[in-house]
């Protein structure tokens, strides 16, 4: 039997992304040259917070459908499984970029164009009726974010 996923699940490893993505900058923060480079990349690593905060809010808001599981899973192994995969696909510990302030946002923009590469994928399996549509919430916030990295690139 296929396991057909809800929004809710989705939204778990929003978090997931979002908690890897903050690590993600402090470390850069950490390594990167220039007193303004480090805030830019800590305010970064705020602002995966904050996405943290906002989709577990709009997770909370979910009803009927887009919560409730398909399948029997009296282990949670599909939560587990789908955290696992978000940790090793968007903003996994990976290598650094270094010290080079353009690098780690290069690097940046293309872990968030994954994520959102990521997230369509995951809107594709999970059934209308279980919330598809608020997948679409989580991917405007990533494109948000490119944006503005995107700006600082130039």
């Amino acid at each position: 039997m296929p396991n057909d996923f809800n929004a809710s699940d989705i939204f778990d490893m929003a978090v997931k992304i979002e908690q890897n993505g903050a690590v993600f900058y402090r470390e850069a923060a950490r390594n990167v040259e220039g007193e303004t480079n480090k805030e830019f990349l800590l305010e970064l690593a705020a602002m995966e917070d904050d996405h943290e905060q906002t989709f577990e809010a709009m997770k909370k808001e979910l009803s009927g459908n887009e919560m409730l599981s398909t399948t029997f899973d009296p282990n949670d192994e599909n939560a587990a499984y789908l955290l696992a995969f978000a940790d090793r696909r968007v903003f996994f510990k990976k290598d650094q970029p270094g010290s080079d302030f353009k690098s780690i946002l290069g690097s940046a923009i293309q872990t968030e164009k994954d994520s959102i590469a990521f997230y369509l994928g995951m809107k594709e399996i999970v059934p209308e009726n279980f919330g598809q549509s608020k997948i679409d919430d989580i991917i405007k916030e990533e494109m948000r974010h490119i944006r503005i990295l995107a700006l600082k690139l130039k």
